[in-house]
């Protein structure tokens, strides 16, 4: 235990280091998932035949391979066809494909849980269709979608592991080399195990707090009542 110990004191700086760069490729990989989330679920659900079928497909395809091979594509695969990104780069680009296609599925859940009646409503008032969707359904649908959408940042933070397989030097791969330089290499993955527990642990509770901050009045107790 004494010499484990000894191992988590003096490898947690690097460990930490490690787990900033986790960090940096979840916070890039939400950021540009958002993003092509948003797009594709407004396209899925509101969108014109070609926008709708784009969306799907490319929901499709990212939900239905895995990430490693996604990022293997992009990182060893487009070199062949002239373009080159570093591997952090790459690891951001996998990383926010990857999520955008989850959230995108989020966001499509919640937009249609908002009545049609709110579209009349908008329209009725005189906003355009695209208006009445900005202003009047977005906002609702962000805030149904907090509950579902919490799970991403927590199973994207764990997937950044795959990172270091194309040698970004994110917390796994600092442990990889802790492992290598103490020939131990179940305390040095252990220690790593625990610095994602806590990262995870922390994160969850700033999640839990968004969500009981953005909850929607008497949403909870009309559900208990159907």
């Amino acid at each position: 235990m004494s010499a484990w110990l000894t191992l988590f004191r003096d490898g947690l700086p690097s460990l930490l280091a490690g787990a900033w760069i986790t960090l940096e490729l979840t916070a890039a990989g939400l950021v540009l998932g958002f993003g092509l989330g948003l797009l594709s679920g407004l396209g899925r659900v509101y969108g014109n035949r070609p926008v709708r079928w784009l969306s799907i497909a490319y929901i499709e395809v990212f939900r239905g391979t895995p990430l490693l091979v996604q990022l293997f594509l992009i990182y060893y695969g487009l070199p062949g066809l002239g373009i080159t990104f570093s591997r952090l780069d790459a690891a951001f680009l996998a990383m926010g494909l990857n999520s955008g296609a989850y959230q995108a599925e989020y966001l499509r859940g919640s937009l249609q849980a908002v009545g049609l009646g709110q579209m009349l409503a908008g329209r009725a008032i005189g906003l355009s269709r695209w208006q009445t969707i900005w202003h009047v359904i977005l906002p609702q649908a962000m805030r149904l979608a907090i509950p579902a959408w919490a799970n991403e940042p927590v199973a994207l933070l764990k997937s950044s592991a795959v990172a270091f397989l194309v040698a970004v030097p994110e917390l796994m791969a600092r442990a990889k080399s802790i492992a290598a330089q103490t020939y131990d290499p179940i305390g040095a993955y252990l220690a790593a195990g625990l610095v994602y527990l806590g990262i995870v642990f922390a994160l969850d509770q700033v999640l839990k707090t968004v969500e009981r901050r953005t909850r929607i009045p008497g949403l909870d107790a009309e559900v208990k009542r159907a």
